[in-house]
């Protein structure tokens, strides 16, 4: 349920702000949200793990909290990055 390297390495080469770059706020959003995603799909077929579904609730929390930073910091970029990601805000 995990990405693979590959998908992460090219979350981190589009994301990135800087070369060698892992931990700012846009990829750590862009990983969270590849994630999400491929554990929304999961339940569509299991409907009772509540196990992940409680990984998939701090996920989101993580990615709200990452989001309301970048926010706070610069919305131009905010919305940017809802944008290339499509989340809905």
């Amino acid at each position: 349920m995990s990405i693979t390297p590959e998908k992460k390495e090219e979350l981190i080469k589009q994301f990135a702000t800087k070369e060698g770059d892992t931990g700012s706020p846009d990829v750590q959003i862009a990983i969270l949200t590849s994630r999400i995603t491929t554990l929304t799909e999961h339940f569509k077929t299991h409907k009772k793990d509540n196990h992940s579904r409680r990984g998939l609730l701090k996920m989101v929390s993580q990615r709200r909290k990452l989001l309301d930073y970048v926010r706070a910091r610069d919305e131009a970029k905010y919305k940017d990055l809802i944008g290339k990601l499509g989340i809905r805000r």
